[in-house]
C-alpha cells in the first residue's frame, strides 16, 4: 500500500482529500501538515533515512500555504533528494505555476475546485508510473524508454489492448449511451440506464475522462450529496 502525506492549509480541503485518497484501496494517508516547512521536516524524518518501511511515496501539496509554499517545498524536496512524487492540488491556475511544477517533476496538477473522478485519475497516474519502473528490467532498451516517455510514465498497451479493469463491451455500451444522450447525465442515472452497477459506472467514467472522451463536472445543486455529471466530448 503506498503511504501519502497531504499538505494543506485548509482543513476543510485536507479532510476532502484525506477521504478521496481513503477510497483507493491501494493508498493510506499517513500524515497531514498544514504548510510546506512542517511537511518537509517530516519528510526529512521519513525519507531521508533511506527506509522504506516508513518512507512516504506520494506527496499531495497545495501551492498556496504559510511559512513555505508547494513550489518552494517541492524545490527542496528536489535539492534534498527525497524519494517521493508530488502531486499538487491548488486553486493556482496561471501558466507559470504549471510550467515550473511540471519542471520540477510532479506526477500532475489539480486545479481546485477538481472532481472525485479526476482525483482518482491522478492517484492511477501515480501508479502506473512506479509500475513501469518497477517493471523495467535491470537494463533497458531504446524501445522501452520510447514507450514511457510517449505515454507519460505508463507503457503503451499493445494491439490496442484495454487497461486491467476495462472491457471493450461494456466500455462501447457506455461511449454509445453517452452519444445518445447528448448532454450532461449522472452517474446514477447512466447506472439505472444501462444496468450497472455504480462503482462500475465510476471506473469506466474516469477512464473516459481521462482519455478525454468524456467530460466530468461536480453537480452541487442535488439538495445533499454532491454528484457527478458526464456528457460525451462532441
Amino acid at each position: 500500500m503506498y503511504k501519502v502525506l497531504i499538505v494543506e492549509d485548509d482543513p476543510m480541503v485536507a479532510m476532502i482529500n484525506e477521504q478521496y485518497v481513503c477510497k483507493n484501496k491501494d493508498f493510506c494517508v499517513q500524515k497531514t501538515c498544514r504548510n510546506g516547512q512542517e511537511a518537509l521536516e517530516y519528510l526529512e524524518e521519513t525519507n531521508g533515512t533511506g527506509s522504506k518501511d516508513s518512507s512516504i511515496d506520494l506527496v499531495i501539496m497545495d501551492v498556496f500555504m504559510p511559512l513555505m509554499n508547494g513550489v518552494e517545498t517541492l524545490k527542496k524536496i528536489r535539492e534534498k533528494k527525497l524519494d517521493c512524487e508530488v502531486i499538487m492540488v491548488t486553486a493556482a491556475n496561471d501558466p507559470a505555476t504549471l510550467e515550473e511544477t511540471m519542471h520540477l517533476g510532479v506526477i500532475d496538477f489539480l486545479i481546485k475546485p477538481f472532481a472525485y473522478e479526476r482525483f482518482q485519475v491522478a492517484l492511477e497516474k501515480f501508479i502506473a508510473n512506479d509500475q513501469a519502473f518497477r517493471g523495467a528490467q535491470q537494463t533497458i532498451d531504446q524501445n522501452y524508454v520510447d514507450s514511457l516517455i510517449s505515454n507519460g510514465g505508463q507503457l503503451h498497451l499493445q494491439n490496442n489492448e484495454l487497461p486491467k479493469g476495462i472491457q471493450k463491451k461494456t466500455l462501447d455500451l457506455l461511449t454509445d449511451y453517452l452519444k445518445e444522450k447528448k448532454g450532461w447525465v449522472s452517474g446514477d442515472q447512466i447506472s439505472e440506464d444501462v444496468g450497472l452497477s455504480s462503482v462500475t459506472v465510476r471506473h469506466y467514467m474516469s477512464y473516459l475522462v481521462e482519455k478525454g472522451e468524456v467530460n466530468g463536472e461536480i453537480n452541487y445543486e442535488t439538495g445533499g450529496r454532491p454528484s457527478m455529471l458526464y456528457r460525451f466530448v462532441l
